[in-house]
């Protein structure tokens, strides 16, 4: 039996989770600035030890935006495929899940899109792919139903994503602003856009 060349090296994929929850638990305990070493103390290694897992720093830092952003957009599409009966409904629901999603986890959000980002360019290349992918989703969607014409379903789906991008960073910045206000402010720009 031959064992596999993660395997060999000790980077099962069992192994990497484990150091992703490490890197979890860590990011949401000290928040977008915490330390890798802080990050591998937690997983009972050595620096060097948790870079050779993923190759490098960029290379966990792209593993742990892979981990989120999956999962954020699995929260989305069904919202994404909601009937179209009542548009500002749908983007309501998919606005709100998009903000109880990120303020479930701020330091986590604030590490990926701001820290990550800003730091290693392979990661916002990542980053911005995965926000221009949902932007794609999302027109492609609106183009199927004859929200819009192919064109004005590109510019109306990756303006709305950017959009809520921006006000989710907004929202996460200003405490006690009331969250369905601002989920009732952007479905109401989102339904005058659609012509709902």
């Amino acid at each position: 039996m031959t064992v596999g060349t993660a395997e060999r090296g000790g980077r099962s994929p069992e192994r990497r989770r484990e150091l992703l929850d490490a890197a979890d638990r860590v990011i949401r305990r000290e928040g977008p600035e915490a330390s890798m070493a802080a990050i591998a103390a937690e997983a009972g290694i050595t620096k060097p030890i948790l870079y050779r897992h993923f190759g490098d720093k960029s290379g966990l830092y792209q593993a742990l935006a892979e981990r989120h952003t999956r999962r954020v957009i699995d929260m989305l599409r069904p919202e994404f495929a909601r009937a179209m009966d009542d548009p500002r409904a749908r983007a309501r629901a998919a606005v709100g899940t998009y903000l109880d999603t990120i303020s479930a986890h701020p330091n986590l959000y604030r590490f990926l899109f701001h820290r990550a980002s800003a730091e290693d360019s392979r990661t916002h290349t990542r980053m911005t792919a995965v926000v221009r992918g949902v932007g794609e989703e999302l027109a492609a969607v609106l183009a199927e139903e004859g929200a819009a014409d192919p064109v004005r379903a590109q510019l109306l789906g990756h303006a709305f994503v950017g959009m809520v991008r921006a006000i989710g960073d907004w929202w996460l910045d200003s405490p006690g602003l009331d969250r369905d206000a601002v989920v009732d402010g952007v479905a109401d720009v989102i339904a005058g856009a659609l012509g709902a």
